[in-house]
């Protein structure tokens, strides 16, 4: 029988690492997916459209938006790519939890617990890097709009967290089979 008090962060941590997986393939793998639209283009994790795949990278829109502080701030987003595999990790041990032991339920929550982390630095910087750059091409006269992966990084940043408190209530959970 597995154990029930694994299940539900479980669930959670699996929700979060989709949801990482679709953030860590924005633009310009995937144009769909977009941390900010600005003109024709879309900008991700690994560049914009129209980009190779890489990690940092200039903005190339005109005005002020190329300093070193902001190209610097686009290496960082590399920690969405990272929280995604942490939390794959986690995955793997909630089923090793939940199907044998109470150990991979502790190490799901200790790895939820240091994925949330990535997650929360990788939002909070992209958010304020992402922001700069929208009001600074909003001052220049160039239409600047949010992107989805915003809003898609802030609900893996959600379910980690729900699924890291609920892996740590799962280490208490019932794990032994009831005797006949």
């Amino acid at each position: 029988m597995a154990a029930s008090g694994a299940l539900p962060g479980l669930f959670f941590c699996f929700s979060a690492m989709v949801l990482l997986i679709f953030v860590s393939v924005s633009s310009p793998t995937w144009n769909s997916i977009s941390f900010l639209n600005a003109n024709q283009y879309s900008f991700g994790v690994f560049g914009y459209t129209g980009s190779k795949v890489q990690v940092g990278y200039y903005f190339p829109l005109p005005g002020d938006i190329n300093t070193t502080v902001l190209h610097n701030l686009t290496f960082v987003l590399i920690l969405y790519p990272i929280a995604a595999g942490l939390s794959g990790l986690a995955v793997l041990f909630g089923v090793c939890g939940a199907g044998y032991h109470r150990v991979g339920t502790v190490f799901m929550s200790l790895l939820a617990g240091l994925a949330t982390l990535c997650t929360f630095v990788a939002w909070i910087i992209s958010m304020s890097l992402f922001g700069t750059v929208r009001n600074r091409l909003r001052s220049n006269g160039i239409g600047a709009s949010w992107g989805n992966a915003n809003w898609l990084a802030l609900g893996a940043l959600v379910a980690l967290l729900i699924g890291s408190c609920t892996a740590a209530c799962g280490v208490f959970g019932r794990y032994r089979r009831p005797r006949n």
